[in-house]
């Protein structure tokens, strides 16, 4: 078990030094419900600054809550029993250069699905080359990409600080990200922790307290439903965007409402979250997380609308993806189809008697 964090003056003034290696060793396993592979990666934040375990408690008791399987991974362990898992890769005091120097091995042997990063608070309270953070920064998301192509990482903004010349340096840090995140490509994710936390939810002016912490476990799992794929191991069968072989248009919540009741439809292929489904071991085919393709008031005729509802577990939210490419309702029988044979952007969902022709046939593709 780790030790508590040192004083705040010493993780956030200490001079700047070569960067410290990991040991060589991976870290004896903590305790798992299997599935999907995060690793919580950052500072003392991540690491749990004040409350051990920090956000990562209530964003594991929200994960269990919402049905989802994960296993937390990393070299380091700490928090108390009720975090079901107490692995990540929080370093207290640890700059954005020194998990650079880490990051390799770490990924060898943690093999992630999915990061949450969170990093640059010590280079701004040290005032560590602050002018290229955010190029640092830029470097380590290229490098976790070099050895994780298919990983889904997911970047917060960094929380804010009590001390005004702080605080301006973290604004400065945070207004920067935006631009390097939109850059690395659809599977890195900007996720905007900055603006859920006031300093009323610190501790020390620096670290959050217990508000602060369970705000960033909700941030956090609502960033991480946003992309289904990201709870969902990779490689397993049946997880991306599901494409139309007629129109070459992906299954599509119209508008990405996330709401019960809204349409879905064939658009343009983007892979955002409303084009990203996830087959599950129940035959769903979930979306957003928590919402599921749904033959709308449980009617089986043709021409009823194929709708996103709150995942119930019913027959008309089940679904058979046939080797043959049509996705069939197992209340109905009948297959998911393009309304009037339509190709063209917007067209609507619904389902129609079987009958083998491209429009109901799809492709999930990764």
């Amino acid at each position: 078990m780790l030790a508590l964090a040192a004083a705040l003056m010493t993780l956030t003034q200490s001079p700047a030094t070569a960067a410290p290696k990991a040991p060589a060793a991976p870290a004896v396993p903590a305790e798992s419900n299997g599935g999907v592979r995060i690793m919580p990666l950052g500072d003392s934040i991540t690491h749990g600054h004040n409350i051990p375990g920090g956000y990562r408690i209530n964003l594991w008791n929200h994960l269990a809550t919402g049905g989802y399987t994960v296993d937390f991974v990393g070299s380091q362990f700490n928090g108390p029993p009720e975090l079901g898992d107490h692995d990540h890769q929080g370093h207290s005091g640890w700059r954005i250069d020194q998990l650079r120097s880490n990051i390799d091995g770490w990924l060898a042997t943690s093999d992630p699905r999915t990061i949450m990063l969170q990093i640059g608070t010590n280079d701004v309270n040290q005032n560590y080359d602050l002018a290229n953070a955010p190029a640092r920064l830029s470097d380590l998301i290229d490098r976790i990409l070099q050895q994780k192509p298919q990983i889904e990482l997911f970047v917060a903004t960094i929380t804010p600080e009590s001390s005004p010349d702080l605080e301006a340096r973290v604004k400065t840090f945070n207004a920067a990200l935006p631009a390097i995140v939109n850059s690395k490509g659809p599977r890195v994710h900007l996720v905007d922790m900055y603006k859920a936390l006031t300093v009323a939810d610190l501790a020390d002016g620096v670290h959050p307290n217990a508000t602060g912490y369970a705000k960033m476990a909700v941030v956090w799992y609502n960033a991480l439903r946003s992309v289904p794929g990201s709870l969902v191991p990779l490689g397993q069968p049946g997880q991306g965007t599901l494409v139309n072989a007629q129109s070459g248009r992906c299954l599509d919540v119209d508008g990405a409402v996330t709401t019960s009741g809204a349409r879905t439809i064939v658009y343009d292929c983007h892979r955002k979250a409303n084009q990203q489904w996830a087959r599950t071991a129940s035959n769903e085919l979930r979306v957003y997380g928590d919402r599921c393709l749904d033959a709308s008031g449980a009617a089986t005729a043709d021409g009823t609308p194929v709708i996103i509802w709150d995942c119930r577990g019913t027959a008309n939210q089940q679904w058979r993806v046939n080797a043959d490419g049509s996705v069939v309702g197992v209340a109905s029988g009948k297959c998911l189809t393009p309304a009037a044979g339509g190709t063209a952007n917007g067209t609507r969902l619904e389902l129609r008697t079987c009958g083998g022709g491209d429009g109901q046939r799809w492709t999930m593709a990764a």
